[in-house]
This record gives C-alpha cells, sequence and structure tokens, in this order.
C-alpha cells in the first residue's frame, strides 16, 4: 500500500518515521531545508522513552508536493489548518476513487470541510495524540509514549473502502503506532479536540505553559472552563464522548511534562500564521450555530482579533 504523507512536522514526520522503518511504501511531501535534509541525511526521530529512529534516504521518497505525481492508496494530511487550500489541491490532483484521504490535525471536522471541496473522492476525518515538534532540518523530536491515531468515516458517508481502511489501521500498528479505525468519529475527534483546543487557547491567552494548567496552577481554572465549554458544544451536537472531557483532560495535562507548549504557541510568537482559527474562532463560530454559550471562546476569539493574532 503507497502512503503519501503530505507535511513533515511532528505529526507527519513522525507518522512518515514509524512507517518507513516497518518497510512501508512511503513519499514525504515536504519543503525547503526541512526536505533539503531528508533527501540528503534521511529523517530522524529523537525519542525520550526508546531509542531514536533513523531512517536512511534510500528507505523513501522524500519531494515537493508540486513534484509528486504517483497515484497513493493513502493521503495522510498533516499540515496546519491554514494550509488545508493546499492539501485539497493536490487530492483534487493525485487522489483516485481508491484514494483514502486521511486528514491529521489538531481541527475538529477538517475532513468535513475539505470533502465539500473534494466531490467523487473519499476524506475522512481524523486526529493524533502525540507530543513531537520538528528539532532541525530532517530531525523530529518525540517526547513521551502517547502515539494515538484515530480515524473514520463521518455518519451517512459512503464507507465502500472500509476494508481498506481496516487494512490502514493494521498497517500502522504493525508500525508501532496505536491506529483505531473508529466507528464514531465525530466523538473520537472531539474528545481530542477537547483537550488540544482548551490548552491551546489557555496557553496563548494566559502566556501559560503545561505546568501553569497543571493543580494548583494560575491558568488551571482558564483550561478547566475551556474545557467545559467545548463538552457543551459536544452535547448540543449530539456528540457522546467515550470519557468525561474534563476529567479526561486534566489527568492528560497533570500527565505531561512541565514545559510543553502548544504549536498554535510557537507559531504565534515566532510572528507566523497559526491555528487560531480553527482552534478558537471554529469553537465560536460552532457555538453560534449550535445556539450553546462559550463566553469564554468568544472572549479569547475577541482577545486574538485585537492582537492581529492569524
Amino acid at each position: 500500500m503507497k502512503f503519501a504523507i503530505l507535511g513533515a512536522g511532528g505529526t507527519g514526520g513522525c507518522l512518515a518515521g514509524y512507517l518507513i522503518q516497518s518497510g512501508a511504501d512511503v513519499t514525504v511531501l515536504a519543503r525547503g531545508a526541512h526536505l533539503a535534509a531528508m533527501q540528503t541525511d534521511g529523517l530522524t526521530i529523537h525519542r525520550d522513552v526508546a531509542d531514536d529512529i533513523h531512517v536512511a534516504p534510500s528507505e523513501f521518497r522524500a519531494c515537493t508536493a508540486d513534484a509528486y505525481n504517483d497515484t497513493p492508496d493513502v493521503l495522510l494530511v498533516c499540515v496546519k489548518y491554514y494550509s488545508i487550500a493546499d492539501a485539497v489541491a493536490l487530492a483534487r490532483r493525485v487522489a483516485g476513487p481508491d484514494t483514502l484521504i486521511i486528514p491529521i490535525l489538531n481541527v475538529f471536522g477538517t475532513g468535513e470541510v475539505m470533502q465539500k471541496d473534494l466531490p467523487g473522492l473519499t476524506c475522512l476525518d481524523g486526529c493524533i495524540y502525540i507530543w513531537a515538534l520538528r528539532e532541525a532540518p530532517g530531525v523530529i523530536s518525540q517526547s513521551g509514549k502517547i502515539l494515538r491515531v484515530f480515524f473514520g468515516f463521518r455518519p451517512g458517508q459512503d464507507d465502500r473502502l472500509a476494508l481498506k481502511a481496516q487494512e490502514v489501521e493494521k498497517i500502522l500498528r504493525a508500525a508501532g503506532i496505536s491506529a483505531h479505525f473508529s466507528d464514531d468519529i465525530r466523538r473520537d475527534a472531539l474528545q481530542k479536540f477537547a483537550f488540544v483546543s482548551p490548552m491551546g487557547a489557555c496557553g496563548l491567552y494566559e502566556n501559560a505553559v503545561s505546568g501553569d494548567m497543571q493543580p494548583g496552577g494560575r491558568a488551571r481554572e482558564t483550561f478547566v472552563e475551556l474545557v467545559k465549554e467545548v463538552k457543551a458544544l459536544g452535547s448540543a451536537m449530539g456528540v457522546q464522548f467515550s470519557r468525561e472531557p474534563v476529567a479526561e483532560g486534566c489527568k492528560i495535562m497533570d500527565a505531561s511534562a512541565l514545559n510543553l507548549t502548544t504549536s498554535m504557541q510557537r507559531d504565534v510568537a515566532a510572528g507566523g500564521r497559526s491555528e487560531f482559527a480553527g482552534l478558537v474562532d471554529r469553537v465560536a463560530a460552532l457555538a453560534e450555530k449550535y445556539h450553546v454559550d462559550v463566553p469564554l471562546y468568544q472572549k479569547i476569539s475577541a482577545w486574538g482579533k485585537e492582537k492581529g493574532i492569524r
């Protein structure tokens, strides 16, 4: 099965490294110095709880999205939310009727957003639990043991490629990735979103790291209140969470290292584009659609606009 992975940051880079190490057929679509390093020296994943992974350039293909002309069995979309238009353009050009397009992003409902622009193709929804970032060109740093991927068809979506999706689950698991072909991806994706969105929003608004959101931290109350608002949104949408979001979010946060930040915080600090529209503004927009009160998200959304955060 041929995998194409668009984006090789913390998410895409880790998925690529694990899959390549297991012998999967992988093409990594990247750009700039990161691409050049992978083409010359391969891909390295530094892990703090296991041996590092290094795959030589001869073990996989790496090129720009524009240079990719194959038709993959699986297109894993691992870019930031603001680059979704680029992912849609790539999928239109290279995906076939039997290609599974699986967005693995922080933002809830990305697959549904993409699907509207990809008639005739199959775009699932997905999410990932991982602490990882790009450390240097060709190098990814992964913290902790968590590496879980959920993906699946939305309610009412044509699932004729379900057997293929089951095979993808097997391949990911064989690569050491805890993969789950979900029977309710809206539930599983919103469960993850109920942690990553509040952490990102709180971290940015309160200028906080993970330790500040742990017991006794100054930002703990803000984090918990944001989780409660996502929980209320999910209830209005008819989503039955598999684990109570506040308890689960606090459990994950309290088990985290003390100094973790989100990619949105790092992007804003660097003065670049961020996923603020997807992680904050989208909650406010969905809450309006489903008539849910989310005063803290609305406050942070308005604050972000005042600050010019994009």
